[in-house]
């Protein structure tokens, strides 16, 4: 990171987090963030669910929710970007202030509520840059108000067909009320089906090949809930599965300023939970869906943890707020350091070699 860089990082901590937020993509924009130090390798490439990602790591939704940045990040490094959660009406969330820092232990907690401009304007966004390289998946979600989740996750797949590399199903935001029911399995099965058969049908009318849609799960659910997901998701044909979004547990920020804040934690104290679900999940799923895993990603350390529990792909988002986009050279760097320690051709190698041990610990 440059001088620069770092004062810029260091002052963006100083201000409201969501006023650092809005100034932080504002640089993204201007070019105040340069190219990416760490050249992506061959060993950095994981190919699946038909697309071919330069490198495993990319920005979570949440970040770039109104497709503002896409290749900003991509050129500073990042293997692809998510836009995103984008709703079937433009929502402004909930009121102000409504994301909280804890920066002594690493940790955002957010109440947003799927604030985003709308689909006619964050898809106008992507069809400008449609025509250029880079992978670019669309989060679709539910409006607050709407009288049928799964109608809103139906109109999101034929909205964005046509410039979405891939979807990602969010029914796991802790912030939009009876949206984590739709992971209960007989109401997940009603979802998945639906989602599919749109993806399908626009697929067909655009004359494209479906796009993967990945789903977005809570880490708050129980072992049952786990095989009870994984049951349904390997039926539905879908390319993979998110572990995890935020978390409505306090556990690790306990006694900490704003941690009794309502909304979903994320950063350091988020990684152990969400990494001991990852190798639930890949345990329950079988060794070759994909799985990609966010939650808590603060180094290159903890990004090869998840790698080694079982994710092909990583997403990241707080750890940026207190690392800056060193993390993303960070990350890369470690990864690759570890694909040539092993022996091994890439970083998908890699992937579930501590499943069983991450279990046997968490269990023991």
């Amino acid at each position: 990171m440059s001088f620069f860089e770092e004062i810029g990082r260091r002052t963006l901590l100083t201000l409201d987090a969501e006023k650092a937020h809005e100034l932080g993509v504002r640089a993204l924009q201007t070019g105040a963030v340069g190219s990416g130090k760490v050249k992506d390798t061959d060993r950095l490439r994981v190919d699946l669910a038909g697309l071919s990602f330069p490198n495993p790591l990319g920005i979570a939704a949440g970040f770039d929710k109104n497709a503002e940045v896409p290749d900003p990040l991509l050129r500073r490094g990042m293997g692809f970007s998510e836009v995103g959660t984008v709703t079937p009406r433009p929502q402004d969330g909930n009121p102000r202030p409504r994301i909280f820092r804890i920066p002594e232990k690493k940790a955002v907690i957010n109440r947003l509520g799927f604030n985003n401009d709308g689909p006619d304007i964050v898809h106008g966004r992507l069809s400008k840059r449609a025509a250029r390289a880079g992978i670019v998946g669309v989060n679709i979600g539910a409006n607050k108000d709407s009288a049928d989740f799964v109608a809103d996750y139906v109109a999101g797949i034929h909205r964005f067909a046509d410039v979405a590399h891939y979807f990602t199903v969010n029914i796991s935001s802790p912030n939009t009320p009876g949206l984590r029911d739709l992971q209960a399995a007989d109401a997940l099965k009603v979802l998945l089906t639906n989602v599919t058969a749109a993806n399908d049908e626009a697929a067909l009318h655009l004359q494209l090949d479906p796009r993967p849609i990945f789903l977005k799960i809570a880490p708050d659910i129980s072992d049952k809930d786990i095989e009870e997901i994984a049951s349904v998701v390997l039926d539905s044909g879908i390319s993979g599965v998110i572990v995890s979004n935020t978390t409505i547990s306090r556990k690790g920020v306990e006694g900490h300023s704003n941690a009794d804040e309502t909304g979903g934690l994320s950063g350091a104290p988020l990684f152990d939970a969400s990494t001991v679900v990852l190798a639930k999940m890949r345990r329950a799923l079988g060794p070759d869906l994909p799985i990609i895993g966010v939650g808590g990603i603060t180094d290159g350390a903890s990004a090869l943890k998840k790698i080694r529990a079982g994710a092909q792909l990583l997403q990241v988002y707080t750890g940026l707020i207190y690392r800056g986009f060193d993390l993303i050279d960070e990350v890369k760097t470690v990864l690759d350091l570890a694909v040539r320690k092993e022996k091994l051709k890439s970083v998908a190698d890699l992937s579930g070699l501590d499943t069983d041990q991450i279990l046997e610990t968490c269990s023991a």
